[in-house]
């Protein structure tokens, strides 16, 4: 007996998995970007953030909608495109069972200087006066604009030195005081000689070897944070094979630095002399520009520096990339910075590879900061040893410090390296303000560390604060008093780092958050810190992870007496 053994038919999908797209909405979209089938490069993986950018700008948030539409006009994987616009805290992602956002967000900036400056009594102040139903209320971080605390956002518009008044205006009334930037133009920064060292690299009147031997002599670091020499950086992506590309960061988010949006709103043809040359002296096939969204403004500055550039015939159409960021503290990082660029999350690399060997686009790249291409031009021009000579102290060069905090004159001051605090705020920032004592200083942000009164003559410069449990990095400067809650400059600053992590690493992720956890409480047991320190630093993939704790270990280093007085009980 034959026993037919019978194949189930075997069933196709015939439409991927997930919810059904509405052909309006992929009709929409194509409105908006461009028709796709006809310009297959709007498709590049490199395009996402700036597409979210174009939606968001036009609805105000992304609705799950327009994500599943635009995962099927870039042939993405939806999960792809929800991970990367809910990693950045700017793109507004509103589920199916949410309502939308109000018409109006006011976003209260709560770094540091901006709490020291009464943001966090503001930010109550507006809950409490605002119809949640026509605006909301958020918390920010960081804004750029730590000289003019405290600092709001609506809309895309900064309120300077706000106050519930002037905000509850400008939401009754949405008037905006245009941010009136007076930046120098092409003409007037080439007649004073502006792009001469461009041409005369460009002609072979100027070597990459002479150019690189004034900028070691000059001694010209990354002004970032890092302090890598230059021209070292320029001879290792010079050894790569090519193609090479060149990025600048000017995604300068450490709480207390604004001293790129500074150069940049004042002269961004000098800024991008220096990123062309940077990127001829390592044979780049593009130079990105990679720009906070915190600056809106900026972003017209540099796009109108840029068309001004291609309408001359200095630099040719599209060889500069100007990109926007969208709220990533963490895109500081230069690996997370050129995942940014390429349409992903912001998540720093493991290193080796060196984004000298493999950066954007798996290429060679050589990544600036905005301040340190900014000085190229001048050291050519009035030589290394007019930049080297300006120090203090047995240090060498200029530097440029954001100055927040309890000042009378807060800004960009650019001084001699080596300048000791004492001497930067009695020359350069007209003393304390009226009624404080200098308890304390952040030399470099928010993962700086924080010294005390009594070492304000300690030489303000790289390679000097390392021993005193701190570091310059981009050298913002906040300036502490006797009057300030130190347990609540702790968590101000744990709270910034648990809030900016990227998430990607245990000891990062969950280290900043237990941290922020032991500094709220009324003792601090001083074992557990340091332990939980030492994981951090040991085992964190990159510099926010390891330098989370530098605020709370120089605290208990320096300022244990302070503490009690302020009735934290130190055990241990």
């Amino acid at each position: 007996m034959t026993v037919e053994i019978l194949t189930p038919k075997r069933r196709f999908r015939d439409r991927p998995r997930g919810r059904d797209l509405p052909p309006i909405a992929l009709a929409k979209l194509r409105q908006l970007l461009g028709d796709e089938r006809k310009d297959p490069d709007l498709r590049r993986r490199d395009l996402l953030l700036e597409h979210l950018h174009v939606i968001q700008d036009a609805h105000g948030f992304l609705s799950l909608v327009n994500l599943r539409a635009l995962a099927t006009y870039m042939n993405l994987p939806m999960a792809a495109v929800y991970e990367t616009a809910t990693f950045y805290a700017h793109f507004d992602v509103i589920h199916d069972d949410q309502s939308p956002p109000p018409a109006t967000t006011i976003r209260v900036c709560d770094s540091l200087s901006c709490q020291l400056a009464g943001a966090g009594a503001l930010k109550a102040e507006l809950e409490s006066g605002m119809d949640p139903g026509q605006v909301r209320v958020l918390r920010a971080p960081c804004m750029g604009r730590c000289d003019s605390a405290p600092v709001v956002e609506v809309g895309h518009h900064h309120v300077l030195f706000a106050n519930r008044e002037g905000i509850e205006a400008v939401v009754d009334t949405g008037h905006f005081h245009p941010e009136a930037i007076l930046w120098q133009r092409l003409e007037a920064y080439r007649n004073a000689g502006g792009y001469r060292l461009l041409a005369d690299c460009r002609t072979g009147r100027v070597t990459v070897e002479a150019l690189m031997q004034v900028l070691e002599a000059a001694n010209l670091r990354g002004l970032g944070g890092a302090g890598f020499p230059t021209f070292k950086k320029w001879t290792f992506v010079r050894q790569e094979p090519g193609p090479r590309y060149c990025a600048i960061n000017a995604d300068e988010g450490e709480p207390g630095t604004f001293k790129d949006r500074y150069y940049l709103e004042r002269s961004p043809h000098r800024f991008l002399e220096g990123s062309l040359i940077s990127a001829w002296a390592v044979e780049a096939e593009a130079l990105y520009i990679y720009l906070r969204d915190e600056y809106p403004g900026l972003h017209r500055v540099l796009r109108e520096a840029i068309d001004e550039l291609e309408a001359e015939g200095l630099v040719a159409a599209d060889f500069i990339v100007l990109r926007r960021g969208a709220g990533a503290y963490i895109c500081g990082e230069e690996s997370a910075m050129i995942e940014s660029l390429e349409g992903k999350p912001g998540k720093p690399r493991n290193r080796p590879p060196f984004v000298a060997q493999r950066g954007l686009f798996d290429r060679p790249t050589l990544v600036n900061n905005v301040e340190t291409v900014y000085w190229i031009p001048e050291i050519w021009e009035k030589g290394a040893a007019w930049f080297a000579g300006q120090g203090r102290h047995g240090r060498k060069g200029l530097r440029s410090f954001s100055v927040s905090g309890r000042v009378k004159r807060p800004g960009v001051h650019l001084a001699p390296a080596g300048i000791t605090l004492a001497e930067l705020i009695d020359e350069y920032c007209g003393g304390m303000a009226e009624g404080h004592r200098l308890a304390g200083y952040l030399p470099g942000g928010a993962s700086g560390g924080i010294l005390p009164a009594s070492k304000a003559d300690i030489p303000l410069d790289f390679d000097t604060l390392q021993a005193h449990g701190g570091f310059i990095g981009s050298a913002a400067v906040i300036v502490l008093s006797d009057q300030d809650d130190l347990q609540a400059v702790a968590t101000n600053l744990l709270a910034f780092f648990a809030d900016e992590s990227c998430g990607q690493c245990t000891p990062c992720r969950v280290g900043t958050e237990k941290m922020l956890t032991l500094l709220e409480r009324d003792e601090w047991h001083v074992e557990e810190l340091k332990r939980l320190s030492q994981v951090m630093m040991d085992a964190s993939i990159c510099g926010l992870g390891q330098a989370a704790p530098n605020p709370v270990l120089g605290l208990l280093k320096d300022f244990r007496g302070e503490l009690a007085e302020q009735n934290v009980i130190i055990k241990g």
